[in-house]
């Protein structure tokens, strides 16, 4: 469904958006500095409205995670979906079976959270490198892999998206101010915590993952 009536157009939030992702990568609470919001005197005549309450008012920490974290679910999804019926290993490919239905749960929380904050349902991150994200490049890799080679970029692929979208969520929950996207962000890094946790005594993980 199409948010283009509620949400000002990509291109104007775009250099918002980059500078934030910029601080949640590199872990720095400082994106999240201009989100408090200081009360007025008491005395003063002029100052009426009242502040946005953190919990429905969304900074640009926020919009730059749930628009990173929404298209970052969705390629990881193709990948999963190649592990779930070529992965070698009975137990990759149920971890991989797993790991789909948890994220396309997330997904369910992560689109509904972009309707509400006026974002697009789009990926506006389309042709950039972004870590942790699954590219085009790195599917057509997978999809003409066979045997352990394909069980190895697999391990790798899946363990860099766990463990870069736990990164960036810490930074939404740390920075960020909203208490639907904060819950979800917490939410997703206790998922990816016990993915990773998981994944590591997976069979060839150990030689694959180093």
């Amino acid at each position: 469904m199409s948010h283009a009536t509620r949400s000002r157009p990509p291109t104007a939030r775009l250099p918002v958006v980059a500078s934030i992702l910029l601080a949640l990568l590199g872990l720095t609470a400082s994106a999240g500095c201009s989100t408090t919001t200081e009360p007025a005197p008491a005395a003063s005549p002029v100052r009426t409205a009242a502040a946005p309450s953190p919990s429905t008012s969304s900074t640009p920490t926020d919009a730059a995670w749930a628009q990173l974290m929404t298209p970052m679910n969705e390629k990881a999804l193709a990948l999963l979906t190649l592990a779930a019926d070529r992965a070698t290993e009975p137990r990759l490919r149920a971890f991989a079976t797993r790991l789909h239905s948890g994220q396309e749960a997330e997904l369910g929380r992560l689109r509904p959270l972009l309707a509400r904050m006026g974002l697009p349902d789009t990926d506006v991150h389309a042709g950039h490198d972004m870590p942790g994200m699954v590219t085009e490049a790195d599917l057509e890799a997978a999809r003409a892999a066979e045997g352990a080679a394909f069980d190895r970029l697999f391990l790798t692929g899946i363990r860099d998206h766990l463990r870069h979208s736990a990164q960036v969520s810490r930074s939404e929950i740390t920075a960020g101010a909203r208490a639907d996207a904060k819950q979800l962000a917490a939410a997703l890094v206790t998922a990816r915590e016990a993915a990773l946790t998981e994944l590591e005594g997976l069979p060839g993980a150990a030689q694959a993952l180093g």
